[in-house]
């Protein structure tokens, strides 16, 4: 599926969950707090902006925020909360669209720059990154570590929740570094409902080397946005990669 078919309209529409979920306060005001800190009183660019869970609040701060989101729904969704003025948006993909003007802060967020689907891709995003940076500028990925550990052989699907109403599960292919995440919800009775995405997963190291090829220096890695340290059983990681200041 391209990747405006699967941020439709419907998608949109279920996709805030205010006060819970990726929305509640516990999770993403420390992401906002560090993004804050980050842009250091200069503009940010935000990839993938989807309904701005993270740029509304980023920008009622007082960091200038403009995004970058190929979803025409979602935008729409955004509009619902702050006018073209307050956040302006481009519409295309985050591997080749340009934003006017640089920024002291690039972000992409919960996993989106999985949503490329090949290394090439990604590996333009993070050089579409660089080209927005001013030197010095910073550009910071939210990131899950694939869960590879937990396949035994000849299992290709991993559980990683599991409540009364929602299971989601991945099932990987190795081979090309491809996973599609299932979400099944389920309601009153024998009511269910299933989504569906697919992404490419990248490794920390990989991650790294895309980086340094777009020009970037890695400067942080932490498990969490409150800086928690990273270690071999961290399931997420939020990377920091700096533009080099210049001469």
């Amino acid at each position: 599926m391209r990747q405006d078919e699967i941020w439709d309209a419907e998608t949109a529409r279920r996709y805030d969950t205010p006060g819970v979920g990726m929305f509640a306060p516990e999770v993403l005001d420390p992401a906002v707090d560090r993004l804050a800190q980050l842009a250091e009183d200069g503009r940010a660019l935000e990839f993938a902006i989807g309904t701005g869970r993270v740029a509304v609040p980023l920008a009622r701060r007082g960091v200038p925020v403009t995004g970058v989101e190929v979803s025409r729904p979602m935008i729409d969704r955004l509009r619902d909360k702050a006018d073209e003025e307050e956040i302006p948006v481009v519409v295309g993909d985050m591997a080749t669209t340009r934003a006017p003007g640089t920024f002291q802060l690039v972000y992409l967020v919960f996993n989106t720059i999985s949503n490329l689907l090949t290394q090439d891709e990604q590996v333009a995003c993070f050089r579409n990154a660089a080209r927005h940076l001013v030197p010095g500028g910073r550009f910071v990925v939210e990131l899950w570590v694939p869960e590879l550990r937990k396949l035994p052989p000849g299992q290709q699907a991993v559980v990683w929740q599991s409540d009364a109403d929602y299971i989601g599960l991945d099932t990987y292919d190795v081979l090309r570094q491809h996973v599609v995440s299932h979400h099944f919800r389920f309601g009153e009775g024998r009511e269910a409902r299933l989504g569906r995405s697919p992404h490419r997963y990248i490794w920390p190291a990989e991650l790294d080397l895309m980086a340094r090829l777009a020009g970037l220096e890695p400067e942080s890695r932490h498990a969490d946005w409150q800086g928690a340290e990273f270690t071999a059983e961290s399931r997420s990681h939020v990377s920091v990669y700096r533009l080099p200041p210049g001469p």
